[in-house]
């Protein structure tokens, strides 16, 4: 219990900007705020899910719950699959925009590179 007074003494004296920082100066520079950052990136999720697993998993679920009569926990089940197809969905126009965007940057270097040397054709 004595431990516990001595812990607040010490805590008591820090000042309010001070209270959620540790005191060895680890944290000195990090008061910046998003506003100073410039642009707010969405931290992506960590997450990699393995959807068609998953949809495969919860549809065999799903049938067999539905072969022992209970028809509440095939329908819970066909929901899961239903979300993870959702899932599969998104993943797969996902990677079709990067394909289009990588094609179109592709596409605009090409095009930089000939009026490049169309430029230097005219100069000449």
């Amino acid at each position: 219990m004595r431990n516990f007074r001595n812990n607040f003494k010490k805590n008591r004296f820090r000042s309010n900007s001070d209270r959620y920082f540790k005191r060895n100066d680890t944290n000195k520079n990090s008061n910046t705020s998003l506003v100073d950052n410039g642009e707010f990136k969405r931290k992506k999720n960590g997450r990699n899910i393995n959807a068609p697993k998953l949809i495969e998993k919860y549809m065999d679920l799903a049938k067999e719950a539905l072969s022992n009569g209970d028809k509440i926990l095939s329908e819970n089940y066909f929901q899961h699959a239903d979300h993870f197809s959702r899932v599969l969905e998104n993943q797969n126009l996902s990677k079709e925009g990067k394909k289009i965007f990588q094609e179109n940057a592709n596409l605009s270097n090409d095009e930089k590179e000939n009026s490049v040397k169309n430029s230097k054709i005219e100069n000449i």
